[in-house]
C-alpha cells in the first residue's frame, strides 16, 4: 500500500479549463500541508486564486476522501492510516467515523488469525480445559459461524489466511 497522498487542485483554474494542482503527502504535518497548497494556489495561472479541492487520491485504501473534505480531517485519516496501514483504511472504511476507528482497534481488537475457526478454538482452549477424548467432537467452524451469525464479532479479511477480528460490544 502506497502513502496516503492527495491531489489538491486549484478551482479558478480548473473552472477555466486548465489543470492546476499539487500532490501532497497527507501525512505530513498540518501546517505544511496547508502551506502546500496556499503555495500552490499562490501559483494559479488565474492569477489571484483562493479555493480548492481535493480531486484525487491514493493510498487509502477502501476509504473514499471527500473533495471538499477538510485537509484537518485527511491529515488525521492518513496518519491513522500509517500507523494501521491497510487495516486501519479497512476499518475507516467500515465506520462512520475515525473516533469509532480508532476506539475498535484500541479496545476491540482480537487479533489476526488465519481463520474464525483457529480464533473460537484458540478462544475455547484458552477458556476452558478440555477433555482429550471430547477434543475430536468440537466443530470449531460451527463456533466461528455462530460468533459472526450471531453478532459477537466482525471481520476484515486482507488476504489469504490473514483474517483480523473485533469483539462487537
Amino acid at each position: 500500500m502506497c502513502e496516503p497522498r492527495i491531489y489538491v487542485a486549484d478551482l479558478a483554474a480548473y473552472n477555466n479549463g486548465k489543470l492546476h494542482g499539487v500532490w501532497i503527502d497527507a501525512a505530513l504535518e498540518l501546517d505544511d500541508i496547508q502551506d502546500a497548497v496556499a503555495k500552490m494556489l499562490k501559483a494559479s495561472p488565474e492569477g489571484f486564486a483562493e479555493e480548492y479541492a481535493i480531486h484525487d487520491y491514493e493510498g487509502f485504501g477502501s476509504y473514499r476522501v471527500s473533495e471538499y473534505e477538510g485537509l484537518e480531517s485527511v491529515h488525521e485519516v492518513a496518519c491513522f492510516i500509517e500507523e494501521h496501514e491497510e487495516l486501519g483504511a479497512e476499518l475507516l472504511a467500515h465506520f462512520s467515523s475515525i473516533d469509532e476507528a480508532r476506539t475498535d482497534i484500541d479496545e476491540n481488537y482480537a487479533g489476526c488469525y488465519e481463520s474464525v475457526a483457529d480464533f473460537a478454538e484458540e478462544l475455547t482452549e484458552d477458556s476452558v480445559q478440555i477433555p482429550e477424548s471430547l477434543a475430536r467432537y468440537i466443530d470449531y467452524n460451527a463456533m466461528a459461524y455462530d460468533m459472526e451469525v450471531g453478532g459477537d464479532i466482525f471481520t476484515i479479511e486482507l488476504g489469504h489466511r490473514e483474517v483480523h477480528i473485533f469483539w462487537s460490544r
